[in-house]
Parts: C-alpha cells; sequence; structure tokens
C-alpha cells in the first residue's frame, strides 16, 4: 500500500473527550442562561408594570376599598365615580391642558435648537469653541435645585413670568440635548455630503434644513421623547413659578390632591392614569425613532 493510500484509509482525528463533553454542555449551557434572562426581564417587567397596573386598579374602586386587606387588582364593585370626580370638582382639564401645550412647545423648541447648536459645534470652527463647549458640557454637573433661585429671579425681573412662557424656558436647550446632538452628527454627518450641498449653492441654513435635519431623524425622535417628559413631569419648576391654582400643572394639582386632609387616594389614581396617556402615546408614536436612536448611539458610540 503506498503512503497515499495508507494515509486516506487512516482514521480521523477525533477531538478528545474533554472537549466533546464541553461542546455537548454549551447548547445546556446557553439554554440555562437564556432562561435566566428572560426569567430576569420578567421578574422586571413585573416590577416596573405593577405600579401602573395597581393604579388603574384603584381609580376604579371606592376610597375605603384601595388599602382594603388582602389587596385585590380587580375592582369589587368598579365605579366610574372617581373620574366624575376628578373632572367635574377639580380644574383638571386646565392642569391637562397647561402641561400638554407647554410640554409640547418646549419639546419642539428645544429638538430644533439642540439640533442647530449641536450641528454648530459639530462642524464649524469658530474662536472659542472648545471654552464654550466645555462651559456647556461641564453645566451637565450642576443640579437643577443650584439655578432654581437664580433662574426664578431672571424671569421675574425680565417681566416674563407669564407661566406659558416661563415654564418653557428651562427647557429650551438643555446642555445634555447639545451634547446629544453634537456626538450623532460628528459621527452620522460626513464633511464631504455638506461640501457638495454648498457647491450646489445651498445656504448654511438651507443645508442644515435639507440636509442634517432628514439625517437625524432617529436622534431627533429620542431628544423628542427626552424632552417631553423633562417639561411634562417637572414639579420644582412649576411649583416656584406658579402661585395661581387654575395655572397648575398636573404634577402640581395631583399633588394638591394628594396633600389635601381628606387624602383623596381615589381622585389621585384617577389623575394618575389620565397623566400617564400622553407619556405613552408620545413613546408608541416616536418608539421606531427612539428605537433606532439608541441603536444607533450603541453602535456608533
Amino acid at each position: 500500500m503506498s503512503t497515499i493510500d495508507a494515509a486516506s484509509a487512516s482514521p480521523a482525528p477525533t477531538a478528545p473527550p474533554g472537549r466533546r463533553a464541553e461542546r455537548q454542555k454549551s447548547p445546556r449551557r446557553f439554554r440555562v442562561r437564556r432562561g435566566l434572562l428572560y426569567l430576569t426581564l420578567c421578574a422586571l417587567l413585573v416590577v416596573f408594570i405593577l405600579p401602573l397596573v395597581w393604579a388603574l386598579s384603584g381609580s376604579f374602586k371606592q376610597r375605603g376599598d384601595i388599602f382594603a386587606t388582602p389587596p385585590s387588582l380587580i375592582p369589587s364593585p368598579a365605579t366610574l365615580e372617581n373620574y366624575r370626580n376628578l373632572l367635574t370638582t377639580q380644574p383638571f382639564w386646565s392642569w391637562f391642558a397647561i402641561s400638554i401645550g407647554t410640554a409640547a412647545i418646549a419639546t419642539v423648541v428645544s429638538v430644533f435648537v439642540c439640533a442647530m447648536a449641536g450641528y454648530g459645534f459639530a462642524k464649524f470652527r469658530f474662536r472659542g469653541k472648545r471654552i464654550l463647549f466645555a462651559v456647556m458640557f461641564s453645566s451637565l454637573s450642576i443640579p437643577f435645585a443650584v439655578i432654581l433661585i437664580p433662574l426664578f429671579i431672571l424671569v421675574v425681573k425680565s417681566g416674563l413670568a407669564n407661566p406659558w412662557f416661563a415654564l418653557i424656558v428651562p427647557w429650551v436647550a438643555p446642555a445634555f440635548g447639545i451634547f446629544m446632538m453634537q456626538q450623532f452628527i460628528v459621527q452620522a454627518i460626513p464633511d464631504e455630503l455638506l461640501e457638495s450641498a454648498r457647491i450646489d449653492g445651498s445656504s448654511e441654513f438651507g443645508t442644515f434644513r435639507r440636509v442634517v435635519l432628514p439625517l437625524l431623524r432617529p436622534s431627533l425622535g429620542a431628544l423628542g421623547v427626552w424632552s417631553f417628559l423633562q417639561s411634562y413631569n417637572s414639579f420644582m419648576w412649576p411649583l416656584v413659578i406658579i402661585s395661581n391654582t387654575s395655572q397648575y400643572t398636573l404634577p402640581l394639582g395631583l399633588n394638591i390632591l394628594y396633600a389635601s386632609e381628606n387624602r383623596s387616594y381615589d381622585l389621585v389614581l384617577a389623575g394618575a392614569v389620565l397623566a400617564s396617556i400622553p407619556t405613552i402615546l408620545v413613546f408608541i408614536l416616536l418608539r421606531r425613532q427612539l428605537l433606532e436612536g439608541l441603536v444607533a448611539g450603541a453602535v456608533k458610540g
């Protein structure tokens, strides 16, 4: 028999027994890890969704049944009296309109301003750029409570204490939004694309509006959700700047119901359920842009 025939007739090398055992165990380990991951996610889902389910259940219960023992998630009997009392005895729709209106305006203005500022920091060179960006970025480490009183004095002395204006001021140009837009523009928009638009005769604002903004849709959606939640859920600033009860936002209005002598938990729960509807709708409408922005930031960042 020749050497070639002997080599072909020899049995194929086999893996050591230890490696074969590891290969057999790896699918089992994968299934165990995946099961633990799903179990952890289910536990976190229960933790996050249980307060909302409890609030929804309590909003249909009578006040004496909310804290009954043993607790029950199914109201028996179910009643709409809580919602009826909230909408008829309290200026809920006024609180709701002010919160939605100011949050929507603040979100639109904030997204546009942050996109423009981020575009300037990312694609333009000017004197003092690094110093200005460092000052802006360092403001992220300053708690809002530190600038609360100076901002209040500045707004009042300027004669701009109108609720519809004062409630929007703190959210017009957040440092987080500017930094987020600057980072996304640096990574996602090449300079060659901007140069080609300028060669075609486009102005700087036209380039920003026609070229930059369409490419920023994922990050704009993520920033829009963040800005809306920041303005909509704000409590400290409206508490300082607003003195008229009829001009309260939803967080302040619900706090009045909670801080009253009767502790109107039934009205608070009904108001909390209604107040959560806009945030859920915003997430549903912008969920695609939000997820795309988060994925883009995770991959490119």
